[in-house]
């Protein structure tokens, strides 16, 4: 196989980046110290004593305490606290809008817009830390990160997203969905309605313009619920579907990092460390079962972050922790765990 092709961004374009991602970072925390000082907090008259109000929604209100130098004292303090926050906020979402706009004429990235969508989707609704970006699009994180195009249209050819399940979070990912009152398929529907689960596969669903997003998890160990619904009682959801090697995948490394889709949105994203990418991508492609043009993308994938790593992130050029020919044997029914031809 002929060495990969991997292109530097232009100077400009690398500039750009490293600023539209400060100005990005800075918006998320941002968000954060708003949502801090979410709601109001007012005096409410009771029985000829004021107390100190924090409503937070529309029936989430919290008594703080009578008036007194202390609770007026928090009153002027978060009324400050929001000023600030509100104001840093507004003008950020204004300075971001710009980094887009130069993001877009300069071309700084070119991740599909549907995946920003999701990941910034996963962010808001408090959901990110559950899961992580594995198989082809997982490219676009290490590209960004190196300031590097991959010049190889087959690696990237491919509009299915797989999304790994932390099932080792399990509990606390339904406590999040118990707070936001849905399923992952119904907050999918709100980016877009067009999101339906397939017929075929209860993992998958699959919009109008044939963006697919699957929901992986590790295989089952004894005690795992399986098949494994990600919620239950609130109408269509995904059930998480095993693969070969995703509990390697799930304990590696996380890498995560800013990536900009063509229309110069940002998001970010969490995947495996490139090393852990690059074994399981050699393990896929030297898998018999498996389609043989898929097999050579997975090579050629593989290579190319092997290369990118040599070139342009030595620091994360650490051993391979086991050996590439490694292979683990799936369990459970045949239907409820995919074969190494899967494409991820």
């Amino acid at each position: 196989m002929d060495e990969p092709q991997i292109t530097p961004l232009s100077g400009n374009a690398s500039r750009q980046y490293i600023d539209a991602c400060a100005a990005f970072r800075a918006l998320g925390q941002a968000r954060k110290d708003a949502e801090a000082v979410r709601g109001v907090m007012y005096w409410r008259e009771q029985n000829g004593t004021e107390y100190l109000i924090r409503q937070t929604g529309r029936n989430k209100q919290t008594s703080l305490g009578r008036r007194s130098e202390e609770t007026e004292a928090i009153h002027q303090n978060f009324v400050q606290r929001k000023v600030i926050a509100e104001a840093r906020l507004n003008k950020l979402e204004i300075t971001v809008a710009e980094h887009e706009r130069m993001n877009r004429a300069l071309r700084v990235g070119r991740a599909p817009r549907m995946l920003t969508r999701i990941l910034n989707g996963l962010e808001t609704w408090g959901l990110a830390e559950y899961f992580r970006v594995i198989g082809t699009h997982a490219l676009y994180a290490y590209e960004a990160e190196a300031g590097v195009r991959f010049d190889e249209p087959d690696a990237m050819a491919t509009k299915d997203v797989d999304l790994l399940w932390d099932t080792r979070k399990r509990l606390q990912f339904v406590a999040q969905m118990n707070v936001l009152d849905s399923t992952l398929l119904g907050l999918l529907q709100k980016i877009d309605p067009t999101f339906q689960l397939s017929e075929e596969d209860r993992f998958t669903a699959v919009n109008a313009d044939a963006f697919q997003i699957d929901i992986i998890r590790r295989e089952a160990k004894e005690g795992d619920d399986h098949p494994l619904p990600l919620t239950e009682g609130r109408g269509e959801e995904f059930f998480a579907v095993q693969a070969l090697r995703a509990g390697r995948l799930l304990s590696a490394k996380p890498f995560s990092t800013i990536i900009v889709d063509d229309l110069g949105h940002m998001a970010r994203m969490t995947t495996v460390a490139p090393m852990d990418f690059v074994v399981f991508k050699e393990w896929m492609s030297a898998q018999e079962s498996r389609e043989m043009i898929k097999r050579r993308r997975d090579a050629l994938q593989a290579a190319l972050v092997r290369q990118l790593v040599t070139e342009f992130l030595p620091q994360w050029k650490t051993p391979d922790p086991r050996p590439v020919d490694a292979v683990e044997t799936a369990k459970g029914d045949a239907k409820q765990t995919p074969t190494p031809g899967r494409d991820t």
